[in-house]
């Protein structure tokens, strides 16, 4: 019988990347991860429903965590992000070998990850939630959920490692299946668990976090199976999955600004949080609902996004400049479209969305005003993230660090503090649009000089 393995060695057919209409790539590529990225969205607002119903202190120790779940999704994102764009650039430049070793040190850096996240939520989980309030109800709540989601965190982890590498060689539509079934599976199991339905024991938030890393590793498996089964471009050879300096520092090269800027998404929210809550715990609900809102017109931003990254990166390491600046012009037109659309929403019925966590008036007269002024950003935000995201695929990911770090933590948060000494809560909102305008000027000057230089290190290569 004739020996079907893959040679690790062998060059790669042309992939799909480097030949397909782009407009027709781009919708293939990104079209099924937008879906799967309001899946998330919506698990997100299911989950805080379930928990809500528990009670107030339920939901409360559910927040608390969200920092030590950010921080293992920055991480774990962050650097399935760097193989990924490692990975595609080095099947574009046909240099199969490279392509393998990322992928192989990608799966020993997410299992890296996993061992001191899962030591940290074991050691550290009570003294995180002791930190931040003596409500003992609310510290036993958290210890629970914390540990288990960390804990078990394996899940999670090697979810963003292969999907990304799934994504990476242009299967999204086999992406977005794991990510689906995870997603479902944890929405299904959460009121099971939460309140012991169906002979299950009733866990309460113990239940939520259980329903959460089942999902997580159910989808880590089927990504697994897929990427060994119908992933040919990838070859996953146990022997390889080690350490390398070389391939390590690479891929962080690419995916530690996503690190950091999805950790100071944590920190802006906490510094809003407590200048809101100087005006009334009102305004802090609202600041919630807005999060909770605006992710059904982000994520698919994010999810186009994402699909747009390997594409680029794929081009970019083929030397088919042409194909990376068209691809790049669809995807900013796409996102800037949805984001109009989401801002048209937040303009003409904020208090419909704001209906959906029961606001009473006082929430909804803070509310519309809120919603309104903070969706001007919208605006701009589309251009900023795609901008961000062309810098990192091809070279220069400090440059959307430096954006994401002047917009929440130099401009946004200052801003909002100083409109807050005005004693007028409606000016506060202000800062997010003013924020995002300094982000575009940023961000114009950015993508212009990554793709100057991009351009110039083609020609002194000698290609086109």
């Amino acid at each position: 019988m004739k020996d079907k393995t893959p040679n690790p060695g062998a060059a790669p057919r042309e992939n799909k990347m480097g030949v397909m209409p782009e407009g027709r790539l781009l919708a293939g590529m990104a079209v099924p991860m937008m879906i799967s990225m309001l899946v998330q969205a919506l698990y997100n607002v299911v989950d805080s429903v379930f928990v809500a119903q528990i009670s107030q202190d339920a939901l409360n120790a559910v927040s608390l965590a969200f920092p030590l779940q950010n921080l293992m999704i920055a991480i774990g994102g962050g650097t399935a992000l760097g193989m990924n764009a490692l990975l595609s650039r080095s099947l574009g430049e046909k240099r199969q070998d490279m392509a393998d070793r990322a992928a192989n040190v990608g799966i020993f850096l997410s299992l890296a990850s996993y061992a001191v996240f899962a030591l940290t939520g074991l050691l550290l989980a009570r003294p995180f939630f002791l930190a931040q309030t003596d409500i003992t109800t609310i510290v036993d709540y958290g210890t629970d959920y914390a540990r288990i989601c960390m804990g078990l965190s394996v899940g999670i982890f090697c979810q963003f490692c292969f999907e990304r590498m799934l994504q990476a060689t242009g299967r999204t539509t086999l992406s977005m299946c794991t990510q689906l079934i995870g997603a479902l599976i944890n929405i299904v199991l959460d009121p099971i668990l939460i309140f012991g339905l169906l002979g299950f024991p009733r866990m309460e938030v113990a239940g939520a976090a259980a329903a959460t890393v089942t999902g997580q590793i159910v989808a880590a498996v089927v990504a697994v199976v897929m990427n060994i089964k119908c992933n040919p471009d990838v070859h996953i050879r146990p022997r390889f999955i080690r350490f390398d300096r070389r391939v390590s520092a690479e891929i962080y090269r690419v995916g530690l600004p996503t690190i950091v800027m999805q950790s100071i998404g944590s920190v802006m929210t906490f510094g809003m949080n407590k200048i809101l809550i100087a005006f009334t715990d009102t305004a802090t609900a609202v600041f919630g609902a807005y999060f909770k809102l605006q992710s059904f017109i982000f994520m698919p931003v994010f999810g186009l996004n994402n699909g747009m990254v390997p594409i680029i990166s794929y081009n970019y390491g083929a030397a088919r400049m042409d194909r990376v600046k068209k691809t790049v012009k669809l995807t900013m037109f796409t996102a800037v479209s949805i984001m109009v659309i989401g801002f048209l929403l937040f303009q003409l019925i904020p208090d419909q969305l704001l209906g959906f966590f029961n606001a009473g008036e006082e929430m909804r007269s803070i509310g519309r005003v809120a919603l309104r002024i903070i969706s001007l950003s919208f605006l701009l935000a589309g251009f900023n993230i795609i901008a961000g995201s062309v810098c990192q695929a091809i070279g220069n990911p400090m440059y959307s660090l430096i954006v994401s770090v002047c917009r929440q933590l130099v401009v946004l948060l200052p801003a909002a503090w100083l409109l807050s000494r005005t004693g007028r809560l409606e000016l506060v909102w202000w800062s997010f649009p003013v924020a995002e305008v300094v982000a575009l000027i940023l961000s114009i000057m950015f993508l212009r000089r990554t793709m100057r230089s991009a351009e110039a290190r083609m020609r002194d290569s000698g290609n086109p």
